[in-house]
């Protein structure tokens, strides 16, 4: 008995190893990634700043009527928040891309999956979070009423993640072309359809007082989803554009 249980232990040694040798690695990656963000904080506030600007104009620019502007809100803040994130997804995997990282990425006796997921991860830790948090203070803007703020703060948290989870795919496929920012837009766009209708459905709900949690719920399963499927497309889109 006692020589099966060392012989056992020795049998799962590697075995830890190799899980301790992972979560080093995705580890690595995460810290990399904010560094990068942290040496390069323009990069991270292009977003929040363009988000800032286009909520800004639109008191300007339609009325302001705070009726009409509370009415408007709920589309306004939310496709203001999309191409605010969609504006950063370009350049997710290309400076790694330039430098050869990805391709010791690719090269790493890691699961290329989890180490990308470390990679968005970061993308809406510096991007899709602060777009939730900042999101209510410009609603004022836009005569939000102040019930609605939680609303929100809590779809745009939750959206945010899948939006940088199906964006990297397609900032996947087109790392490798010269001007791949347009076409990065045509193929996620339309992908990002449901996590917009969702999202407003939300806060239209909590503007007439309704039950906005089913929609919140809605958008928490597809988040589940794309967690357990993005990161496996990413890396396979990843391989396709530096493979072929």
């Amino acid at each position: 008995m006692k020589t099966t249980t060392s012989g056992l232990a020795e049998a799962t040694e590697p075995v830890r190893e190799a899980g301790e040798g992972l979560g080093r690695a995705v580890a690595a990656t995460f810290r990399r990634d904010l560094t990068a963000v942290a040496r390069r904080p323009g990069d991270a506030l292009t977003p929040l700043v363009f988000f800032a600007m286009v909520i800004t104009l639109f008191p300007l620019g339609i009325s302001p009527d705070p009726e009409r502007l509370a009415l408007i809100a709920p589309g306004v803040l939310w496709v203001a928040a999309l191409l605010s994130a969609l504006l950063s997804l370009d350049g997710l995997f290309r400076g790694d891309f330039e430098d050869g990282t990805l391709e010791q990425l690719l090269l790493a006796p890691h699961p290329l999956s989890l180490l990308v997921l470390a990679k968005v991860a970061v993308h809406w830790l510096t991007t899709g979070l602060p777009l939730a948090l900042m999101a209510p203070l410009l609603g004022v803007l836009l005569a939000l009423p102040q019930g609605s703020y939680v609303a929100l703060s809590a779809t745009l948290a939750l959206g945010s993640g899948c939006i940088s989870l199906i964006g990297a795919i397609g900032a996947g496929l087109t790392v490798g072309l010269a001007r791949g920012g347009m076409l990065l837009s045509l193929l996620v766009l339309p992908l990002f359809m449901p996590v917009l209708i969702f999202g407003t459905g939300a806060m239209g709900a909590a503007l007439g007082g309704g039950e906005w949690l089913g929609h919140l719920a809605v958008i928490g399963a597809l988040l589940s989803v794309a967690l357990m499927a993005a990161p496996l497309a990413i890396a396979a889109s990843l391989r396709i554009s530096i493979h072929g």
